[in-house]
């Protein structure tokens, strides 16, 4: 999967899905919180969050708010969110699945 980020202005969102390979699932837990902190600090990020599915607890979901597509192209070009791209699917038992938003409310993020 080659992320390909839309173009347009404005803030962008994105939520998506991670399913582990069983063997992995904790791996990769730690590794997705650990993009946490970083991502927050990053020029641009509005909002990232990791959560747990509560229907399917073995399903990780992210949900990202950007300023712009461009903040968002810079932050996927870090080091180690390329290294994620290029080894995902150790961790992953099918490919991510990557929703595109168009916020509407985005002015009530404070950036």
């Amino acid at each position: 999967m080659n992320i390909v980020v839309p173009t347009g202005s404005g803030p962008i969102g994105i939520y998506g899905f991670a399913r582990p390979r069983p063997e992995r699932a904790e791996e990769l837990e730690r590794l997705l919180l650990s993009f946490v902190e970083p991502t927050r600090a990053e020029p641009g990020a509005w909002q990232y969050q990791v959560h747990r599915d509560v229907c399917d607890p073995t399903t990780l979901v992210f949900y990202e708010l950007w300023r712009s597509g461009e903040d968002l192209r810079s932050h996927l070009a870090r080091p180690d969110l390329v290294r994620f791209q290029e080894t995902r699917m150790e961790y992953l038992r099918e490919d991510l699945e990557i929703h595109w938003l168009t916020p509407l409310s985005a002015s009530a993020v404070s950036p």
